[in-house]
């Protein structure tokens, strides 16, 4: 199977062997890998798909291997969300992408409950029509997302072409991703691997959990920083998986939750009780999950050129540590 992606608004690809009897519907979203099936099968309907130059209507029609089959995107549409001038730090940005320092407390996407004031309505305002169309509509491509409270690097994309070669480099994990997190306790042993599948957990749907059934493979690596007494330690966790809450998840199934997790902290280490009152109070006012996006690497879609950003702790997060490093006696590690 041959597939072009070309920076214009259609698709076009050559349907191989594997592909008989298929629905056609399908075989697109998955081989295009940007489009649900659902937006797929809207754009069949809508006269957008041609097999051999003749337009096709039908989605669940047959595959015919060896058949060129094209998907012809409209043009862009004003995306639903509206812009709205909201300023953000920006790391770096070209005419395919942008790669911002997420601050704490802004949520990525529009969603019941938080409908503006998100990146998303902030980077419609910043890109304007710099943003040429995802998916058929003018909007940022949003391939990773981190937490609303989680702080960091992100990339975003601004162009179809940027949006298809940087959700594929993050499904095949050719991305360098580390995060800073303080978490309580002390992690035995200090450097290491935390492997299990996670799924949702079945007593809170608003919750993941590690599981045994019906999960997703998922693997952190860490190593400790920092320590203060056995109590608290700072962590650099680095991704070789990208589940949802993977890290916090990870953590707090190791007795090592987060400091600040408003889901996965349940229960505070017993160690905790060895802190002065006043340093345990602070860490457990600490209003968020403690968890900043550290180091994004990635290959340029269009150059090629190997790219590496790094950012510091947001000033919150920089305070609690200077606290712990002026109030208690830091542990070699």
């Amino acid at each position: 199977m041959e597939a072009q992606v070309p920076d214009t608004a259609s698709f076009t690809v050559v349907a191989g062997p594997e592909a008989r009897g298929e629905r056609l519907d399908r075989f697109l979203a998955a081989t295009f890998g940007t489009l649900s099936r659902s937006r797929v099968k809207s754009l069949i309907e809508q006269g957008c798909a041609r097999r051999n130059g003749d337009v096709v209507r039908d989605p669940s029609e047959l595959v015919r291997p060896g058949a060129t089959y094209a998907l012809d995107l409209p043009p862009a549409v004003p995306a639903t969300p509206q812009a709205q001038p909201i300023p953000f730090p920006i790391l770096f940005e070209d005419t395919d992408l942008i790669v911002l320092d997420k601050p704490p407390g802004l949520v990525v996407h529009p969603a019941p409950g938080n409908e503006d004031g998100t990146l998303v309505n902030a980077l419609l305002a910043h890109c304007g029509d710099q943003l040429t169309g995802i998916g058929g509509e003018r909007r940022p491509g949003i391939v990773h997302r981190l937490d609303k409270d989680t702080s960091g690097v992100m990339v975003v994309a601004k162009t179809q072409f940027a949006n298809t070669a940087l959700t594929a480099a993050f499904a095949a994990r050719d991305i360098d991703r580390a995060y800073l997190s303080l978490i309580w306790g002390l992690p035995d042993p200090r450097v290491g691997d935390i492997q299990g599948d996670i799924g949702r957990d079945k007593r809170d749907r608003k919750r993941m959990a590690v599981v045994t059934r019906n999960g997703k493979p998922a693997l952190t690596h860490y190593r400790t920083l920092r320590a203060w007494h056995g109590a608290v330690a700072l962590l650099e966790c680095r991704l070789a998986t990208g589940r949802t809450h993977q890290i916090r998840v990870h953590l707090a199934s190791r007795g090592n939750p987060v400091v600040g997790d408003p889901l996965y902290l349940r229960r505070v280490p017993t160690t905790a009780r060895a802190l002065p009152e006043s340093v345990r109070r602070q860490l457990l006012d600490f209003p968020r999950q403690a968890l900043h996006a550290a180091r994004l690497g990635f290959a340029h879609p269009r150059t090629g050129e190997a790219m590496g950003f790094v950012t510091g702790m947001p000033p919150d997060m920089a305070a609690l540590v200077s606290s712990l490093d002026r109030d208690l006696h830091k542990v070699q590690v």
